[in-house]
């Protein structure tokens, strides 16, 4: 039985790492890889925003953290997504959790500006991060 080289030396990695990058450079793409970036910014940077901070530091911290990592994931798509885009996944899941969190954390006094933020800012990530992963998907006629 032949032993299986490395993934590296398959003769189709250049074609389809070619074929993210396309995907990644149209407009649709820088789209979707410049709103992913500013929902991540948004979300790191809404407790202090909506000024929930104070009353639910938990659920500040959490919004802090997935932020940057929203922001982090759509800065390594847009700057390398031939490598990145095994992750893409994880975007909508980080979504999510924006959604859920709150009342995961805080139960059910849970104040309307942050529900209203993290349930808008997570349904906006779930769906930029669906775009992310169905990015490949769109082809350039």
């Amino acid at each position: 039985m032949a032993q299986a080289g490395p993934i590296e030396k398959h003769p189709d990695l250049a074609e389809m790492r070619a074929r993210y990058e396309e995907a990644s450079e149209t407009p649709q793409g820088q789209t979707l890889e410049g709103a992913t970036l500013l929902a991540g910014v948004y979300l790191a940077m809404s407790p202090w925003v909506i000024q929930f901070s104070a009353t639910s530091f938990d659920v500040a911290m959490g919004n802090l953290i997935v932020g940057v990592t929203v922001a982090v994931l759509a800065l390594a798509f847009a700057s390398a997504y031939s490598r990145t885009h095994t992750v893409s996944w994880v975007v909508p899941l980080l979504g999510a959790w924006t959604v859920i969190a709150p009342f995961v954390v805080l139960g059910s006094a849970v104040g309307l500006g942050m529900m209203l933020s993290n349930v808008i800012t997570g349904a906006v990530i779930i769906l930029l991060g669906l775009g992310m992963s169905a990015l490949t998907l769109m082809r350039r006629e």
